[in-house]
């Protein structure tokens, strides 16, 4: 894999400046919005980012739970989300630490019992029980391995999703029932 051609220090170097002159202003609000799949389809739904509206993603129903299993699960989505910031985040990492990838493989594999979804029990948990992330990186130049071995942790220390998910965060669910 080549030498990152992105300087990351250069382009992240006004955002810090900026987040140290105003810290007020570094707090974002990520969010996505669905409901506009067809309503006629139970097991097929479209989610887009409100930072990029024309981006759509698919998912549906798992198959485990009478989906088609022609789209992404959210519990893939999920686990595409873990992947991706995790990659993403290792890459940048790499980068701004002047480190050459070599080869980089992220996989994600979670546990899920879907009786729970089907409501064939109260004591059969409804979501994913456990995450398992595996990150195996090659780095040039590394044979005793500490860049790698500081790359890997840091990696993991700024993952977005992977501390989110590891150490957990309130979520508020509101539900708001119109009847015509």
């Amino acid at each position: 894999m080549p030498a990152s051609n992105v300087d990351i220090r250069a382009r992240q170097a006004p955002i810090r400046q900026r987040y140290l002159d105003d810290p007020d202003n570094a707090v974002e609000v990520l969010s996505v919005h669905g409901g506009a799949s067809d309503l006629a389809d139970p097991v097929h739904v479209v989610v887009s980012p409100d930072s990029m509206p024309d981006v759509l993603f698919l998912s549906g129903a798992h198959r485990a739970v009478g989906g088609d299993g022609d789209v992404p699960c959210s519990g893939d989505l999920l686990l595409a989300a873990l992947a991706a910031c995790q990659e993403t985040t290792l890459r940048m990492v790499a980068a701004n630490m002047g480190i050459d990838l070599e080869e980089l493989e992220v996989s994600v594999e979670a546990d899920w019992d879907p009786r729970g979804t089907l409501a064939m029990g109260r004591d059969l948990p409804v979501g994913i029980t456990a995450i398992r992330a595996h990150t195996r990186v090659v780095v040039r130049g590394d044979e005793r391995e500490e860049r790698a071995r500081r790359l890997l942790h840091s990696a993991e220390r700024y993952c977005v999703i992977l501390q989110t998910l590891q150490a957990g965060v309130p979520v508020e669910s509101t539900f708001a029932l119109e009847s015509l």
